[in-house]
């Protein structure tokens, strides 16, 4: 069975909410305008640890832009990003900003359509505030603590599931390959009649979840920069957010599990066998 805590959330001034989910609702309107118009057309990729971990001028342009809005906007707010690092003032600071400016950055290089801007507003209780855009869908979906999740302005709710038979079940890659156990964890789902896709961007993968796309998604191992927005959408349209202990966290830090109400279990269980 799944521990759910009662963990209570940091109630966090209104004004600052909605400052913020506005703010980071026009940054995500940016990126996605930006990405979907040089996606796969002459971006110019630089490797980073490994050649197929892959960095551009789209992903520095867009996370400068990103810091240089937040400064303006929330100054005394420190910024987390994948390719800049963390300000001197994020340790111990109240909020923290967290952007990954192009989630699936291999994709966005190939023009494959499956690629994502990230941004969340973090405190001490996890996302307060959430956006992820999706170009290729020309979609913006946004949530904020306590308000609800919204994809394009319209509400987004989960219901109930009874089973993950003919569901979907995403997954992502290690940074070498399979992660430990993924072949069983494939293998169980697959004996649920549940499919298994791995479609490179971890901050979508979430987002599934949240949309009801997908009944759950399960990431071993990722970045706060990959999921903190994703997560914040999850949360607010009713997904249980657990880590590989089945415990919640204010953002899972030992492995990821994002899934509809009524299956959380189920998954839980194919991981954590799949681990034995």
């Amino acid at each position: 069975m799944t521990l759910l805590s009662s963990r209570p959330a940091h109630p966090v001034d209104p004004g600052l909410l909605s400052r913020a989910l506005e703010v980071a609702g026009r940054l995500a309107n940016d990126a996605s305008d930006v990405i979907t118009a040089t996606a796969g057309r002459g971006a110019r990729p630089e490797a980073k640890e490994s050649p197929f971990d892959w960095v551009t001028d789209t992903d520095r342009t867009l996370e400068r832009h990103t810091r240089r809005v937040l400064a303006a906007e929330f100054p005394g707010i420190p910024v987390i990003g994948e390719e800049f690092g963390s300000d001197a003032s994020a340790e111990g600071a109240k909020y923290r900003w967290v952007v990954d400016p192009v989630d699936g950055t291999a994709n966005y290089v190939a023009g494959v359509p499956w690629c994502a801007y990230s941004l969340a507003l973090v405190d001490g209780s996890g996302p307060v505030v959430g956006v992820v855009a999706d170009p290729y869908r020309a979609q913006i979906y946004a949530a904020a603590r306590g308000r609800g999740m919204r994809a394009n302005g319209m509400p987004v709710r989960l219901a109930d599931r009874t089973s993950t038979a003919g569901a979907i079940v995403c997954t992502e890659l290690a940074r070498n390959g399979p992660w430990p156990g993924m072949t069983g964890f494939v293998a169980h789902a697959a004996e649920a009649h549940a499919g298994v896709r791995v479609l490179g961007s971890a901050a979508l993968a979430v987002a599934q979840v949240a949309l009801g796309h997908a009944a759950a998604a399960v990431l071993h191992s990722y970045h706060e920069w990959d999921v903190a927005g994703a997560i914040a959408l999850a949360l607010e349209a009713g997904a249980h957010v657990l880590d590989r202990h089945g415990e919640d966290t204010p953002l899972p830090v030992d492995g990821l599990l994002v899934a509809a109400p009524g299956v959380a279990d189920e998954v839980l269980s194919w991981w954590q066998k799949a681990a034995e």
